[in-house]
């Protein structure tokens, strides 16, 4: 069964550049292996990658080993929700595009919370609540 997204359609593509997602396939698909939760789709800002920083998860730096180039503003990728959600909370949360955010991160952040800062509001806002 496909992954849905929170919007409770397919789970759309993230980003390809830098390929995200936890199985690095570009989704934001989970599944057991995926501790971390990595299922919201964010567009990071620099204020969320300072965020990120400050915590002690640093998205800037590239870590070749591991093949992460590092994020700049506008990257879209594969966040954690605790730690999305954290931002949120401290006023630093990222944009979000919801159709490639995986109806997982609903176990941890509420849609509302999601919904505020989405840049894929669909043309018929009924359908956020359907």
């Amino acid at each position: 069964m496909p992954d849905r997204n929170v919007l409770g359609g397919e789970l759309e593509p993230c980003g390809d550049d830098p390929v995200t997602g936890f199985y690095r396939d570009g989704c934001c698909r989970s599944g057991p292996e995926d501790l971390g939760s990595h299922t919201i789709c964010a567009v990071v800002t620099d204020e969320f990658l300072e965020h990120q920083r400050r915590i002690g998860n640093d998205l800037s730096t590239p870590s070749p080993i591991y093949g992460f180039p590092g994020l700049v503003a506008g990257d879209r990728w594969c966040v954690t929700a605790a730690n999305w959600f954290r931002a949120y909370r401290d006023g630093a949360a990222s944009y979000v595009v919801l159709a490639s955010t995986n109806e997982r991160a609903l176990e941890i952040v509420p849609l509302s919370a999601l919904e505020e800062h989405a840049v894929d509001i669909p043309s018929s806002p009924g359908s956020l609540s359907e």
